[in-house]
């Protein structure tokens, strides 16, 4: 089966740029590649898909630089259709191809027993619900030497000694210890996870191409701390939420993983102030603007809290938890200073 699968991901490379025209139909064609948001065929720039073989690279191999997730065009299809079941990439692929459909399965398998690695959001529950909590871990280590050392309402993230990394398709696989993020949908329901690779004594991320990555289906979803009520705060990584958390700890918050996940964010029901935690960067003007017309559209008052460096955990950890105290302090809207932020270190 994966001999097969690889064949049929070659003869998809081989026709590229039709398959990501139908696909993701969202981008467009810069030079040598297919740009568009996400595998999920969200409109923006972040992922690259190659559009013919070269040194680099073969045709139909794809990365999406906001989240490090990669693949081929048999996981563009999947994801794009929303197809849980092998099989049914298989099928659909097949079609686009006009080859005829396979009988690979043999008789009396139930198709829905079908491996979960070709659910991405099964894999992902399966994946947090092998970690375990971080009291005591090195995840505490490596978010405290982060200068963060508010841990309170931290249930959706959990620590793994031995979670999986392969730096390409067809690298080795290590084990390394991670931070596991569950990302969820507003019932909390876990859709996705975000692992954050560390070095074994959580002193710093791990010395790998790619030390964070997320799977699963993250539109619209996040990281969350605390249950969301009027109102939330919303940013982009989880470090910079849990520094912003340090000073204000008693709003929701949500790490939306990415700048185009963010302006993707969906609003609770019953949301009437959002403060979007902007990175500054151009990116982070981007996912501010387009969060702001959203928001405005439904009729969501939006305050935007700007860092003074690039993001509020270098703030912190170059100024001190005093100086960014003082500096949300002036942003806040006045009645949320007494209803959400700390008082006193």
């Amino acid at each position: 089966m994966a001999d097969a699968a690889h064949d049929l991901a070659r003869r998809l490379g081989r026709q590229a740029e039709a398959v990501c025209r139908h696909y993701l139909s969202a981008g467009r064609r810069q030079g040598h590649y297919w740009q568009v948001g996400d595998v999920r065929n969200t409109p923006g720039r972040s992922m690259f898909v190659r559009l013919s073989d070269s040194a680099h690279g073969l045709a139909g191999k794809w990365t999406d630089a906001a989240t490090g997730e990669h693949g081929d065009l048999l996981d563009v299809i999947r994801e794009s259709r929303g197809l849980s079941i092998f099989a049914d990439v298989v099928a659909e692929a097949e079609t686009f191809l006009r080859l005829p459909q396979s009988r690979r399965e043999p008789e009396g398998v139930d198709r829905r027993a079908a491996p979960t690695s070709a659910n991405p959001v099964i894999s992902a529950q399966r994946l947090f619900a092998a970690a375990k909590p971080i009291p005591g871990t090195i995840v505490e280590t490596y978010l405290r030497n982060r200068g963060i050392t508010a841990l309170h309402e931290t249930g959706s993230l959990r620590f793994h000694p031995r979670c999986f990394y392969r730096p390409d398709a067809h690298g080795p696989i290590q084990p390394l210890p991670a931070m596991v993020a569950a990302v969820t949908d507003f019932r909390g329901r876990i859709t996705g996870v975000h692992r954050t690779w560390l070095t074994p004594d959580g002193a710093d991320k791990a010395a790998i191409a790619t030390p964070r990555r997320a799977m699963g289906h993250l539109l619209g979803h996040a990281v969350r701390f605390g249950t969301p009520s009027e109102a939330m705060a919303a940013g982009e990584g989880i470090e910079t939420i849990l520094s912003l958390r340090c000073v204000v700890p008693n709003i929701p918050m949500a790490a939306a993983l990415s700048a185009a996940h963010l302006a993707a964010i969906a609003f609770p029901p019953g949301l009437r102030r959002l403060y979007i935690v902007r990175d500054n960067d151009p990116a982070g003007d981007r996912a501010r603007d387009s969060l702001v017309s959203r928001a405005a559209s439904a009729g969501i008052e939006v305050i935007v809290l700007s860092p003074t460096l690039g993001d509020f955990n270098e703030d912190m950890r170059a100024f001190g938890f005093d100086a960014l105290r003082a500096e949300l302090r002036c942003q806040l809207v006045p009645e949320d200073v007494s209803r959400f932020m700390m008082l006193s270190p």
